[in-house]
């Protein structure tokens, strides 16, 4: 006999095929496998002893505060662990249950939907200005078109092409100035037709640049600002074009001056949910979802946007992580923007471990190299 012990994140239906179980087993078992940890925030207290109960008639279990059970307070923060398998019949329980349980049990069915990444996409990074943080992503002109077949080369599936740094307290820069910068570049896109070898996507909020690039062969606005501006989301909507919604709290310029949220997690699902409503009803049909490193955040809102990121997943659209050499990287290990190549490693690998399917990345060669490494792992 031999028996070892085997790491619970492995692709537990890949174990069990190999192993020869029939489809339907490996369905079952696989629900039985994966563990849910779940936040509970403000349960009436009633509602909190109801589903403790129904937790443990299964074999789950919620953990809830001392005295909830003589509803000490009329409202309890609670744990819920539960398998996948656990968690369908807790949905199914709940919604005939009172004060507020059957609004929680359509929340648990989402978390079941939500599916595994089969492909993670690289955005490669090209900036046409001379102010962006990271020297080694500027570029004007036929550099850039250089560096354009050579990212293709590396593996990079999205080329974003920006104008203006984005930084904290970088310079503002208008409408014009911008496109100034970019029109070059766009020009030489469209006229030796590159959209067809890559897909291009236009890092700007500024609709006279987005209408631009659009028109260059571009299929994807990146805009920081969430699509504030309706012109912008007309623009989207009219060229059918793919939206990564970002989250940033602030302006650049204001971003970093303590930042603060009540509830992080809630008040950013809650932006994508308005926000995309918004878009969608205007005629946009895809959307990137990215919950903004470093944009009006602390290192610590950072570092829990990225082990949380399967909270996002019910939104049902595919999210994007951009922390490359960013300098919350320097707060843990003390490096300079030129030396954060393996922080930036370190962050994108977990959040594609927590559901990202794009990286945004100054280093395509290695990024490529690190998600191939890391599929063999699993």
């Amino acid at each position: 006999m031999e028996i070892e012990k085997l790491n619970s994140s492995l692709d537990i239906k890949t174990i069990l095929k190999n192993l020869g179980v029939d489809d339907g087993g490996v369905e079952i078992l696989s629900q039985k496998a994966k563990i849910h940890i779940i936040s509970i925030k403000k349960l009436h207290v009633g509602a909190a002893n109801i589903l403790k109960q129904d937790a443990l008639s299964i074999g789950a279990d919620l953990a809830v505060p001392r005295g909830t059970v003589i509803a000490k307070d009329p409202e309890v923060d609670c744990l819920l662990i539960a398998t996948s398998a656990q968690l369908y019949k807790l949905s199914k329980k709940e919604l005939m249950q009172p004060f507020g349980l059957k609004e929680l049990a359509k929340k648990l069915s989402l978390f079941l939907k939500i599916k595994s990444v089969d492909k993670v996409e690289i955005m490669g990074v090209i900036n046409a200005n001379d102010d962006s943080f990271f020297s080694g992503s500027r570029f004007i002109e036929e550099d850039a078109i250089e560096r354009i077949y050579t990212m293709i080369k590396e593996g990079a599936s999205i080329i974003d092409i920006g104008g203006v740094s984005s930084a904290p307290n970088s310079t503002n820069v208008s409408a014009q100035e911008e496109l100034q910068r970019v029109k070059p570049i766009l020009s030489i896109i469209k006229e030796k037709k590159i959209y067809q070898k890559v897909k291009f996507s236009i890092d700007s909020s500024e609709p006279i640049v987005i209408k631009q690039a659009l028109e260059s062969g571009f299929s994807i606005v990146n805009d920081i600002r969430g699509l504030e501006d309706e012109e912008v989301i007309k623009l989207c909507a009219s060229y059918k074009a793919t939206v990564v919604l970002m989250h940033m709290q602030g302006t650049p310029s204001s971003m970093q001056i303590n930042p603060n949220y009540t509830n992080i997690l809630s008040e950013i699902y809650q932006f994508f949910e308005q926000r995309v409503a918004r878009a969608r009803g205007m005629g946009v049909e895809n959307f990137i979802l990215d919950v903004g490193i470093g944009f009006g955040k602390t290192l610590e809102h950072n570092l829990e946007l990225i082990k949380n990121l399967e909270h996002f997943k019910t939104l049902g659209e595919p999210l994007l992580i951009g922390a490359s050499r960013k300098s919350m990287i320097d707060k843990m290990s003390k490096s300079g923007v030129e030396n954060r190549l393996g922080g930036t490693l370190a962050l994108h690998l977990e959040a594609i471990r927590n559901g990202a399917q794009y990286l945004r990345v100054h280093d395509v060669y290695e990024h490529a190299q690190a998600i191939k490494v890391t599929s063999y792992l699993n």
